[in-house]
């Protein structure tokens, strides 16, 4: 089938909420999106140039596209979720999960049995969930096994069959565990208000429990039951233990779905809290694969709908950490204070968590994908136009004035490079002058990097603030590099990061993972140099305690130093190998004057 230009194919499109669909050549779907109005959205593809490289590409294949008009945006966003799950668009991203989840069954039966399953067989019975482990369904199948007496037989409990004598009780009857309803021991009625109960608990809500075990224990109390009220008072103190465990806010905030988002430059992290009277009955963190650097809005947005569907949520009122568009019936708060804004933050906190444990995970299992996220985030905080996949950082070291040295450590891919560390002794420049240095050691590094062709790095990191920094630049400049190579200054007070012709310093937050790369290069400069000043400092001794022996020079002092490589040694030595080095009369004088 022929299609007219995309522009005609533009210009068709309605002012009217719906859903787009890009097509390849071969008719093939490249993305699924929503619009509040097609024609704008789908026009701005081609209107402006799109700084993200895989969105140029994208709109680079598009060949035709389709829409379906829907009467609310809030239509266009239930339509969206449910066509990528079905048509799985190659720039979409995917919210895959593959999980079962368990559920809570209360089976549709007379004395109805409570069980975990992870099958939903549509047969009537009610369905609770689903939860996010099976952990948490344990936990609280235990705390309802231990309130309430239920059976466990899968026995067909017909009041025929009762009532004819069929069944008799097993053990959990006299374990306690069972009323004995296969008996006629415990009334369906009663049975039935157990399962009320049962469901409350489910749900989140303690309080008719509580009344009602309360109210018992008071009447077991007035008639002398005493040990039947200690078995109540136990329960209570189960149900209260239990109450105080979930319950994280206050008991009024219930039926509320709670989102937060955290993300970096390629994945994103979406926490869903479900709360009930006040306790957390579910919570769940969603990892999403950006594709085409998606906001945190529209990454959110994606993920409220899907969540909600996959967990069958039915809350009305959802907190946002920021203005979301979803459906038309839900409530939408973005708290400030108080206890709603603190669950917010809880849920904020629990993605932060799982990000950081997924990113401990990734750096074992997947070091590449690891090290190509630092990378896209160094680009980023940086303002860098191209990933730093080669950085170079400088240090001055001249420690009271003396033996002025500088050191070039080498990262590549967010690690050491230790083979291309360089030493320099500063030549040109005469006692302690860290800028006049600094200038010197970056355009000898550079010099030699150009005349032997060899890849220069992305960013060169300078220890120091702006002086350091403008002494790198003249260097650079003299080079014909400046504006090719990213430069920047590491001031050790703040840790400020200075840019070349930018007076106002950024400065990164103390967790960032840039910032602490570029820690540990000025770390790494900073030893690598001490290291060769000590050396140096070291040798310069040696020479010294040498030369203050009369009639031995610095020749003489070098070539004993090349043979024995230590002062320790050359004490040690006797004339004859020491005469070997430096003959006769010199081994003579430098024996004597060591013994």
């Amino acid at each position: 089938m022929s299609y007219p230009s995309i522009n005609v194919q533009i210009s068709s499109l309605p002012n009217s909420p719906g859903v787009y669909q890009f097509y390849d050549v071969d008719g093939k779907i490249l993305y699924v999106g929503k619009a509040k109005n097609l024609k704008k959205r789908v026009s701005s593809y081609f209107n402006k140039k799109q700084e993200y490289g895989k969105t140029r590409v994208l709109v680079k294949k598009i060949h035709h596209i389709k829409h379906i008009v829907v009467p609310t945006e809030s239509d266009a966003l239930l339509l969206e979720n449910n066509l990528i799950k079905k048509l799985k668009p190659r720039y979409n991203v995917m919210l895959r999960d593959d999980k079962s989840y368990p559920w809570i069954c209360i089976k549709n039966e007379r004395f109805p049995r409570v069980f975990p399953t992870r099958k939903l067989i549509k047969d009537g019975s009610e369905y609770y969930g689903p939860y996010t482990s099976m952990k948490t369904v344990r936990t609280l199948l235990d705390l309802i096994k231990s309130l309430y007496p239920l059976r466990t037989c899968n026995y067909d409990l017909s009041e025929e069959k009762i009532t004819a004598g069929k069944y008799k009780v097993c053990l959990e009857y006299h374990l306690g565990n069972c009323l004995g309803p296969c008996e006629g021991l415990q009334s369906e009625a009663e049975y039935r208000g157990q399962i009320e109960d049962i469901r409350q608990i489910i749900k989140g809500n303690l309080r008719n429990s509580l009344q009602a075990f309360k109210q018992q224990m008071k009447i077991f109390a007035e008639e002398m039951e005493f040990e039947k009220a200690q078995r109540i008072k136990e329960k209570i103190d189960v149900l209260e233990n239990y109450q105080a465990k979930s319950t994280v806010v206050n008991p009024k905030i219930n039926n509320v779905d709670v989102f937060s988002i955290v993300s970096d430059e390629t994945h994103a992290y979406i926490n869903f809290l479900q709360l009930s009277h006040g306790s957390i009955v579910r919570s769940h963190t969603m990892e999403i694969k950006k594709k085409l650097d998606e906001t945190d809005e529209e990454l959110l947005q994606l993920a409220i709908t899907e969540i909600r569907q996959r967990f069958n949520s039915q809350s009305k009122e959802i907190y946002l950490p920021f203005p979301v568009a979803v459906e038309d019936t839900l409530k939408v708060s973005m708290p400030k204070l108080g206890d709603k804004r603190r669950i917010l933050e809880l849920s904020e906190r629990n993605a932060r968590f799982y990000r950081q444990d997924r990113l401990k995970q990734i750096k074992i299992t997947d070091p590449d994908r690891h090290t190509k996220r630092i990378m896209a985030q160094m680009k980023a905080d940086l303002r860098l136009s191209t990933e730093p996949t080669h950085i170079e950082c400088f240090d001055n070291s001249n420690i009271q004035g003396s033996n002025p040295v500088a050191a070039c450590v080498v990262f590549k891919n967010g690690r050491p490079s230790k083979k291309d560390y360089r030493h320099f002794n500063i030549k040109t420049v005469e006692g302690p002058d860290d800028f006049a240095s600094m200038e010197e050691v970056v355009f000898r590094r550079y010099k030699r990097l150009l005349n032997e062709e060899e890849p220069l790095p992305q960013l060169i990191v300078i220890d120091g603030g702006k002086g350091q920094l403008s002494s790198a630049l003249k260097s650079l400049e003299a080079l014909g590099l400046r504006g090719k190579i990213a430069i920047i200054g590491i001031a050790k007070r703040l840790e400020e990061i200075y840019f070349p012709d930018d007076p106002v310093p950024l400065y990164l937050d103390k967790r960032s993972e840039t910032l602490k790369i570029i820690q540990q290069l000025r770390n790494e400069a900073h030893r690598f140099g001490i290291t060769h000043h000590r050396n140096k400092r070291s040798k310069g001794a040696i020479g010294s305690e040498l030369e203050s022996i009369e009639g031995i020079g610095k020749k003489t002092t070098e070539q004993l130093l090349k043979n024995f490589k230590s002062v320790k040694r050359i004490k040690e030595a006797t004339i004859e190998s020491l005469a070997e080095s430096v003959g006769m009369a010199k081994a003579k004088k430098i024996y004597k004057s060591f013994h």
